[in-house]
């Protein structure tokens, strides 16, 4: 089963990625896990996110569309990477959630991928 694991960070995770008292071991944690997941086989696809100021959010009302810079919501944690990854069950996705970075400093959520049926010829 494929499963996305979705990487929260607090606003001082995003200043840490780029402050060099605080870069090291920022990215050297991050690099830890993603060699164990790398090593274990189990990665489909990912990315890290650039910080929440430079997004965009698009809404669509009445046939008008409307864009906000930034995030849509204004939260204590942002998105900050993800990855897609593929083990047997929701235990093992949860047990590799647990042993991220952000779960020791936010949060990390994990969904089901949904799996596409192709279509009809």
């Amino acid at each position: 089963m494929q499963f996305m694991l979705m990487f929260n960070e607090p606003a001082d995770g995003f200043d840490r990625r780029q402050d060099h008292a605080d870069t090291a071991a920022y990215w050297g944690a991050w690099n830890a896990f993603i060699g164990a997941m790398s090593e274990a086989g189990i990665i489909v696809r990912g990315d890290a996110l650039l910080p929440p100021h430079t997004a965009s959010t698009v809404r669509v009302r009445d046939g008008r569309r409307s864009v906000q810079d930034g995030p849509f919501a204004d939260a204590k944690e942002q998105l900050g990477g993800y990855f897609v990854i593929e083990v047997p069950d929701l235990d093992t996705a949860l047990d590799w959630a647990a042993r991220s970075p952000s779960a020791l400093e936010a949060a990390v959520e994990v969904r089901p991928v949904l799996q596409m049926a192709p279509p009809a010829p």
